[in-house]
Parts: structure tokens; sequence; C-alpha cells
């Protein structure tokens, strides 16, 4: 877990939801009632963000003691308890909400990769996430991501050139694009390239030039798919995305793709039903 992208979400969240003062709890709770509460699981799936909560009961109140049964990556199902925390009620019940956000929205997101990693298991190709994240909460999903069995493609603009068509048609077309980008990668920015392209004219194109990375195939059908793959000719690392499912996404990696990038993994997910309950 990184720190220090975790602390001042915790401490903003925390900030957005208690404010002055829970004064539900202040109002109907004594001062100093010590209590247990257990996270309940509710649902079937890959349980997420175990690790995160931990973090966020010790910012909450350091002096809150929590007992783990079932950590990150972990298969459970309903009645399944995850964990005890005990301590004060209302430190507690300040963690509580963000607690369950947090995890409700990792273990679907963990969930869901986990399930096309199975699907994908014996064909050689990898799941990866997007930029198609929560604002505030890309560490979060992502890290959930992984913790499906899935892998992280870059985490933002910084971390990797990444030319779409936006950019190929602003820069003045694929070949340009491609220079352009190795001259600036040239200077101190050590970046990996990748670039998209939406039929196999553009990627005819990208083999002439050269120089890149990784091809991502951006909405080909299947045909046209194995096609590429067999022109790339293992030469570049392939990614293909665009209309891929649960349903299809073995037909999609049975085209030899080495990656193939949902964003339907962080953008789309059911949150697994959790409850974080007073132990009486």
């Amino acid at each position: 877990m990184n720190k220090e992208l975790t602390t001042p979400f915790i401490i903003n969240a925390l900030q957005e939801d208690i404010g002055d003062g829970d004064h539900t709890s202040l109002s109907t709770i004594p001062a100093g009632t010590i209590g247990k509460a257990k996270l309940l699981v509710k649902d079937e799936g890959i349980l997420a963000g175990v690790e995160l909560a931990l973090y966020i009961f010790e910012i909450v109140d350091p002096t809150l003691k929590v007992v783990i049964y079932l950590h990150d990556g972990a298969e459970v199902k309903p009645k399944d308890i995850a964990f005890e925390v005990e301590g004060s009620v209302h430190s507690i019940l300040k963690a509580e909400r963000l607690v369950l956000n947090c995890m409700q929205r990792m273990s679907g997101i963990a969930t869901r990769t986990h399930e096309i990693v199975d699907l994908l298991e014996g064909t050689g190709t990898k799941v990866l996430d997007t930029r198609k994240t929560t604002p505030g909460l890309r560490y979060l999903e992502k890290w959930a991501v992984r913790i499906g069995g899935g892998v992280n493609h870059r985490f933002g603009l910084y971390d990797m050139i990444l030319i779409k068509d936006n950019h190929v048609d602003y820069s003045g077309g694929i070949s340009q694009a491609i220079k352009n980008a190795l001259e600036y990668v040239a200077g101190t920015k050590k970046l990996a390239i990748e670039i998209e392209v939406r039929n196999l004219d553009e990627l005819e194109q990208v083999l002439q030039t050269g120089g890149v990375d990784r091809i991502l195939l951006d909405n080909f059908n299947f045909t046209d798919l194995k096609q590429a793959v067999n022109m790339v000719d293992g030469r570049y690392i392939t990614e293909a995305s665009g209309g891929i499912t649960i349903e299809n996404v073995r037909d999609y990696a049975a085209c030899g793709v080495d990656y193939i990038s949902i964003g339907a993994l962080t953008h789309s997910v059911k949150s697994l039903d959790l409850s974080l309950k007073a132990v009486k």
C-alpha cells in the first residue's frame, strides 16, 4: 500500500463525512463506550480492501484493535466474517462508512477481474485495466484489479506514452506522431511508447515506422485481429480493446493478443455487498 497516496485520501474522505462531528453517535451513545463490530460478507466474490480498512481504523483511532480472519484476495461467500474491530464505539462508527465504501467497490472490482482471469486461463493473454476510473479513487481501483489477478496498465498520463486516435489526428498522422514521441523520449523522459491503431492499414503504417513498444488494436473484429497478430509476428506487444465483454473475452484472447484491456473493470462494476455489524 502506498501511504503517500492513501493517507490524504483517507483524511479528506473522513473530513467530508464527519465534518464537525458525528452528531448521531455523540447524541445517542455515551462517551467512552467500548464495543465490537464484525465485517459481514453478504455476497459471493473476491475480498479486497482489508489492508486499507486496517489503515483507516488506524488513522481514525490507533487504539482500535482489529482481528483479521480473511485477507485480500480471499474467495468469500455470504455469512463469512472478514474481521472484527474492537474499541471506542464512536471511533468504529466514524470509520464504518469509509471502510464499507472502499471495500465494497474494491471487492466488486476484484471479483469481476477474477472472473475474467479465470476465463483467460490457458490462453497466455492477460487482462489490463484502463484510466476509466473514479476521480480520486484510481489508486484503490487499480489496486483492486491486482488483487483480482489482473495487470495494471499505466496509472496516468505521466508514466507512459499512449498515442491514441486524437493524438494521431492532431499530430498529422501515425508516422509523424511516432517520430515526435521518439524525439520526446530521447531527452530526459524514459517512457514506453504504445500506439493505437483502428484498422490494418494503420497497423501497416506502424510496422513500417517502428520505434514503439506496444500496439493497441482497437475495435478489431476477430478476423482482422488474428491477421493483425500475424502481421506483428511477435515483434511488439499486442493489446486488444473495444467492445470486449465477459461473454466474448476468451474469443478475443484466442486471437493471440498479449493483453486485453477492459474499461468496465473499473467504470461500471457492481459493488460486493458487505456490512459492518455490532457484536452484542
